[in-house]
């Protein structure tokens, strides 16, 4: 089983203690890196892979919220802070979890469930049977649309809406971007991103951190990419 690589960031050595405690009683968890502040964070980053950091929001100098808004390919990120109002500032940024300190062992617990989770969300087994529909129907304005499968690029999420991009047109309809996981096929789409799922045939290059479909480029959320790096490793489309 591999280990998930932990990067703690807390401006109070009680803090980054308790979290180191909490890390070193899971098997799977290896703390790579501790920092007193985003500054020295930012280093660690640069020399260690991180999997996981779990991050401060009130620091000195640079706060949590504004240091993963300066990194452009953060690790999956856990929030930890005294102060629940930043809570909808975290989650706009594609967090995995928000903890409040002080922090029980359960709900530490459960954050890291949630990143495992997070992490194998979009693989499909291999072996499991496509299916015979290749078409569905969204309502446009006040009439439904008929949209193909193999006709959809990508959907992207925008809040209570998702816009279908499509080879011919694109499309917004009322919805959102989970419940048109369970209509699209998947052996044929990956949710690459909390705001983006793609279709894999039309998938025509891919890195670490992004999925292109010509020249479109579309990220890849970094709890999202080991599950989207082995399905494409199985050869699916």
């Amino acid at each position: 089983m591999r280990k998930i690589r932990c990067l703690l960031v807390d401006d109070e050595p009680p803090a980054l203690e308790l979290l180191g405690k909490y890390a070193s009683m899971i098997e799977q968890l290896t703390v790579v890196g501790i920092s007193l502040s985003a500054v020295k964070a930012f280093d660690i980053l640069n020399k260690e892979k991180v999997d996981l950091m779990f991050l401060d929001i009130q620091m000195p100098v640079l706060n949590g919220i504004d240091f993963l808004k300066t990194l452009q390919h953060p690790p999956a990120i856990i929030l930890t802070t005294a102060y629940r109002e930043y809570a909808l500032d975290g989650y706009d940024l594609d967090i995995i979890d928000y903890l409040l300190k002080p922090i029980p062992f359960e709900r530490f617990l459960k954050a890291i469930e949630r990143f495992k989770a997070r992490r194998s969300a979009s693989v499909a087994p291999a072996t499991q049977v496509e299916e015979t529909l290749t078409f569905f129907f969204c309502k446009v304005n006040r009439s439904q649309h008929k949209v193909f499968f193999d006709q959809i690029l990508y959907v992207e999420s925008l809040k209570d809406y998702v816009r279908i991009h499509t080879t011919k047109e694109k499309l917004v309809v009322k919805g959102n971007l989970g419940a048109y996981m369970r209509i699209l096929p998947p052996q044929r789409f990956t949710r690459v991103h909390r705001s983006f799922t793609v279709a894999n045939q039309h998938i025509t290059a891919y890195n670490q951190h992004r999925v292109s479909i010509g020249e479109i480029k579309i990220p890849i959320g970094a709890s999202y990419r080991e599950a989207f790096q082995q399905r494409m490793g199985q050869g699916q489309n």
